[in-house]
């Protein structure tokens, strides 16, 4: 084969795989080889689907519902999700103001692609998730990347927004609580930014909510567009089932904005995968509009576990970590780690290194924050039950504390 037929698009070749699956895929490696490995690094709830939503696709099978939907999803679970942003969020939405993708990812890659184009900025506070920045790549846009560190709460500022802001900026992406860092916004700081973004009418927002109902302390969530109504005409505010209702490999996503937008992620998503699949949404319709009572108890367990694993990490010496308040991630600070030395001899000299011994010395998998755009940390999962996490947190303060 001529070399230059294995030329791939610039921009994809410009693109990095996800950290978060590298990390996952030499976790399996090892044990693969027969190691004994804690993963740490995985964004998923070790919880089943419940039973209701899994009846719902059996009988949905059974049915016969296994042919294609509309591009944009089924009707009645179009309904649904209209219901529960009207519902839960106050939004004034109908049906026909929402879409369904397969995944919250494609939600966020449809809208990102049908609008940027060469030269166009995305404004991404960092820490970020790691497949933000990758994603306007893709689309020949400039990832703007703003540092929000633990003196603003790893959250963005009105400042530092407004100082961010350009004449080619077309996204800002907001994402509460956040994957890595669990940081949520409150009310309060949410309007501050609305009144930053109502000053800039050209940037269009992306309020990512996939971890709404993860949130803790008797916390109460809010999404941007139900803080400032006046900014839902250039507002997509997207979700899914993935992680409130532990379905992730059912791959369905949603979201609400303008006509407009949708219209043009429909019409993408028509030349692209059409729509989600069907036995999925109908299992997504059971989620959306069956009983509830699931979410608040893994709500109470994962608040459980957050406490146990701050509490873990902060004892072992060199890691820092600030209580986070929703998802289900910690992210630790291990800047004194980094220039110190294993007990196996291998030098630490960036964060990286540091996740890389603790899954080859200590069998845990983490993954570095330099991936999500903040060196000097590590996030870690607590999406595991108990004694998992109980004996990772031990490896890892055992680690720690033979580090010369």
């Amino acid at each position: 084969m001529d070399a230059s037929a294995q030329r791939l698009n610039a921009n994809l070749a410009q693109a990095q795989p996800s950290a978060t699956y590298r990390m996952m895929d030499r976790a399996t490696a090892r044990r693969a080889s027969g190691a004994s490995v804690i993963s740490l690094s995985a964004g998923e709830p070790d919880f089943d689907t419940a039973e209701h939503i899994r009846q719902a696709a059996i009988e949905a099978i059974r049915a016969g519902h296994t042919r294609y939907t509309q591009v944009a999803g089924m009707r009645s679970l179009r309904e649904a999700v209209a219901a529960k942003f009207q519902r839960e969020n106050g939004l004034d939405v109908g049906w026909l103001d929402t879409i369904v993708c397969s995944g919250g990812k494609q939600v966020i890659y449809n809208a990102l692609a049908a609008t940027l184009n060469e030269g166009d900025e995305v404004i991404l506070p960092a820490p970020y998730w790691v497949s933000y920045p990758e994603m306007v790549g893709l689309c020949g846009a400039q990832a703007v990347i703003v540092p929000c560190g633990i003196e603003s709460g790893f959250k963005l500022t009105p400042q530092a927004l407004s100082k961010a802001i350009g004449p080619r900026t077309r996204w800002l992406v907001l994402n509460s609580p956040s994957n890595p860092t669990g940081a949520v916004y409150t009310r309060d700081e949410l309007a501050a930014l609305t009144k930053v973004l109502l000053a800039n009418p050209h940037v269009l927002v992306l309020s990512d909510d996939i971890y709404e109902h993860l949130i803790f302390d008797g916390a109460r969530f809010f999404t941007i567009a139900q803080v400032e109504p006046r900014l839902a005409p250039r507002t997509l505010t997207m979700n899914g089932v993935s992680k409130a209702y532990a379905m992730t490999g059912w791959r369905i996503g949603y979201g609400t904005g303008p006509r407009w937008l949708l219209d043009a992620m429909e019409k993408l998503q028509g030349q692209q995968t059409s729509g989600a699949c069907s036995i999925s949404q109908h299992a997504a319709l059971a989620a959306l509009s069956g009983p509830q009572d699931f979410i608040g108890k893994t709500r109470a367990v994962f608040e459980h576990r957050r406490n146990l694993v701050v509490h873990a990490l902060n004892a072992a010496p060199g890691l820092r970590c600030e209580m986070p308040g929703g998802a289900f991630y910690a992210f630790a600070s291990c800047a004194e780690l980094v220039g110190r030395r294993t007990a196996a001899g291998t030098m630490l000299n960036t964060d990286e290194e540091v996740a890389t011994a603790l899954l080859d010395e200590a069998g845990v998998a983490v993954v570095q924050g330099s991936a999500f755009g903040l060196a000097g940390h590590i996030r870690i999962a607590y999406a595991n039950d108990e004694a998992s996490l109980l004996a990772a947190c031990g490896e890892i303060q055992k680690f720690c504390r033979t580090l010369i």
